[in-house]
């Protein structure tokens, strides 16, 4: 009964406009998550670089190391997915292509973005963990600027 209701409605109202960040309809958007979780990529890289490995043979050693090394790392991949799933949501749900005519170079970011959010999956590469900070937050730039409005970027580390 409640799917005849709905099917009727949306057939005699054809041109409903919906707007949202997943399948509800709420329209929150906001580049903030994938900041936090590009600053968690960051952080977690620092930490794998500067982490020393024991320089005795000793196993209990060897295990604290081996340990902390794997949880960075796990980190650093968990949050790298995370940031490309926010960047991929404001590209595919939010941003329309008025947004493409007005930011030329979004398309351009957003790629770049998503691509290095693999890359710091897949190295620990402080280069490319930084390089996603800064396409991060080109993207938070136009997110804000197409809603008129001109948030700054601010770092939670």
């Amino acid at each position: 009964m409640l799917s005849k209701f709905f099917n009727s409605n949306l057939i005699r109202n054809k041109s409903i406009k919906v707007h949202a960040h997943c399948d509800g309809p709420c329209g929150v958007y906001d580049p903030a998550s994938a900041r936090v979780a590009a600053e968690a990529v960051l952080s977690m890289t620092k930490k794998l670089i500067d982490l020393t490995p024991p320089e005795n043979t000793n196993s209990d050693d060897w295990a604290t190391y081996s340990n902390t090394f794997s949880r960075y790392v796990a980190v650093k991949e968990e949050q790298a997915k995370e940031t490309k799933k926010e960047i991929l949501i404001l590209w595919t749900d939010y941003f329309k292509p008025v947004h493409l005519e007005t930011f030329p170079d979004l398309h351009d970011n957003i790629w770049k973005a998503a691509k290095l959010c693999s890359a710091c999956k897949v190295n620990i590469d402080l280069n490319q963990a930084e390089e996603l900070m800064i396409y991060v937050e080109k993207i938070h730039n136009i997110f804000w600027k197409s809603k008129g409005r001109s948030d700054a970027f601010i770092k939670a580390s």
